[in-house]
């Protein structure tokens, strides 16, 4: 069992917390910091007044947008007709309290600090005889542009999605919750990349504890670079020893925004065009952004039809297994007949059969998702309908096995999380393997495997099969997997907060 304490006990403090770079602010300093580098660059400008005098800018070409440089340091430093006259303090603290043009204007004391505001993308001024520097915010704004979610269709509701800018994340969200209470608390995170990451959280309505459960899990990160999700989610997660997910992700600012109107704990990291959800339970990861824009009666017929196909993807194939081979008399006579006419020039064993059919199942659409968009799903669906009809026609595999894994293969992919498919996938090929080997005993014993497995993990301390248990009561359960009216909703809040209604009216 993985111990989460024991670990969080061996992890030295946030690598952050400390200088990395010590010794006086100095320009030969940074000069050496950042020695062999291509894109740093040095700009010597004359201090107005004819004094002789000069003032060094340094910047990283690339993080920094030249016409920003150009109108709002270069161009005032040679119009303004006051700092001729001034001596370099005075001219210095002129320079900090706004004869610059700059919006973000920060005096900086360390080489730490400068190094940082360097590949951040601002820009530093060295003014002579000072041992501080002036640091001016002038970073680039190029990113891809805000368009649709890519692995999230969306039918009724808001086009935009998340990009690798994290600024413009927190924008998207403040567009879509414009209230106050909307907090946003950021950390570093990665001994190279320095990474930031933003925690947000509606303040009245997210769980105290949970936000400062995620804020003391993500300082005590220690990796040297954040530079893909699993970097971040197997340090943030409660049990490692799990294939299926912990924590929520979306491309999508409205369904990360409702997540926060639910109470749930959002993050943004910069670098990834998504934002995560904590805690994740099975209901929250079974249910569709589309959900609360369709009919209630509609939504609430599809999220069944959901939980449905986890019970066919999962136990189709190892029912399949279980009554071919050790239950027969559970098959109707006519099918068995057929199944048995079909089986008889087949060489391999039941089990056998539909194991092979789940592999090449598997690397179909492994092949589809590394190929170029434009010929992966022809490669998926034509190799499907190949690999098929040529391995019953050759006689490998007989047509009710076909038919079984082509089932359970498409009953999977109506998961709105590919995480959980996923780890519905690893479980299939358990439970299949368990039948061959016990019958429908087998099959219900890894049923009850998996459950126990399910019931023993939790997420931020709420578990995961949540509302199912935890104590929801029957009516938790209900709204999990039934989308009653939002109206009715409101009046049942209504309701509950004025028990004796009838009493007062």
């Amino acid at each position: 069992m993985w111990d989460r304490k024991k670990r969080e006990e061996a992890v030295p403090p946030h690598p952050r917390k400390e200088p990395r770079l010590e010794g006086p602010l100095t320009l030969e300093r940074i000069r050496e910091v950042f020695r062999d580098c291509a894109d740093f660059s040095v700009r010597e400008v004359e201090r107005p007044g004819g004094s002789g005098e000069k003032l060094v800018l340094c910047s990283i070409m690339g993080m920094v947008k030249l016409e920003r440089v150009s109108d709002y340091i270069l161009r005032p430093l040679a119009q303004d007709d006051a700092l001729r006259q001034l001596d370099n303090r005075a001219a210095y603290r002129r320079m900090a309290e706004g004869a610059l043009y700059n919006l973000l204007v920060t005096e900086r004391t360390t080489v730490d600090q400068v190094a940082y505001d360097l590949v951040s993308g601002w820009c530093i001024l060295f003014c002579p005889g000072e041992s501080t520097a002036l640091s001016l915010f002038v970073a680039t704004e190029d990113k891809r542009a805000v368009g649709p979610p890519v692995n999230e269709t969306v039918l009724k509701g808001a086009r935009d999605g998340f990009v690798e800018s994290l600024r413009t994340n927190t924008s998207l969200v403040r567009r879509h919750i414009k209230a106050p209470e909307l907090k946003i608390r950021e950390q570093i995170v990665g001994r190279q990349s320095l990474t930031s990451v933003d925690i947000v959280w509606l303040d009245g309505i997210a769980d105290p504890e949970t936000v400062a459960e995620v804020e003391r899990r993500m300082a005590r990160i220690d990796i040297d670079a954040v530079l893909s999700s699993g970097n971040l989610e197997e340090y943030l997660v409660d049990d490692v020893a799990t294939a299926f997910p912990l924590i929520q992700y979306t491309e999508r600012p409205d369904r990360f925004c409702g997540g926060l109107a639910e109470g749930r704990v959002g993050i943004l990291v910069d670098g990834l065009p998504f934002g995560y959800l904590a805690p994740g339970t099975v209901s929250s990861f079974l249910r569709a952004g589309q959900d609360k824009s369709n009919n209630w009666l509609l939504a609430s017929v599809l999220t069944l039809l959901r939980y449905l196909c986890v019970l066919v993807t999962l136990l189709l194939p190892a029912l399949y297994i279980a009554m071919a081979t050790f239950h027969q008399e559970m098959i109707p006579t006519r099918l068995a007949l057929s199944m048995i006419a079909a089986k008889q020039d087949v060489p391999f064993q039941t089990v056998f059969e539909v194991l092979i059919m789940l592999i090449a199942f598997e690397i179909l659409q492994e092949a589809g998702l590394r190929l170029p968009q434009s010929i992966g799903q022809t490669v998926s669906i034509i190799g499907g309908l190949v690999v098929g009809q040529a391995a019953v026609e050759a006689k490998i595999v007989s047509p009710a096995v076909l038919i079984a894994v082509a089932i359970a293969g498409i009953a999977g992919y109506t998961m709105p999380s590919q995480e959980v498919a996923g780890a519905l996938r690893m479980w299939r090929f358990l439970l299949a393997v368990l039948a061959s080997a016990a019958g429908l005993f087998g099959v219900v014993g890894g049923a009850a495997l998996l459950v126990y497995h399910l019931a023993k993990i939790e997420s931020f301390g709420v578990p995961y099969l949540a509302p199912f248990a935890g104590g929801a009561g029957l009516g938790g359960t209900a709204r999990a997997v039934v989308r009653a009216p939002l109206p009715w909703q409101k009046l049942r809040e209504r309701i509950l907060k004025t028990p004796n209604r009838r009493k007062q009216r």
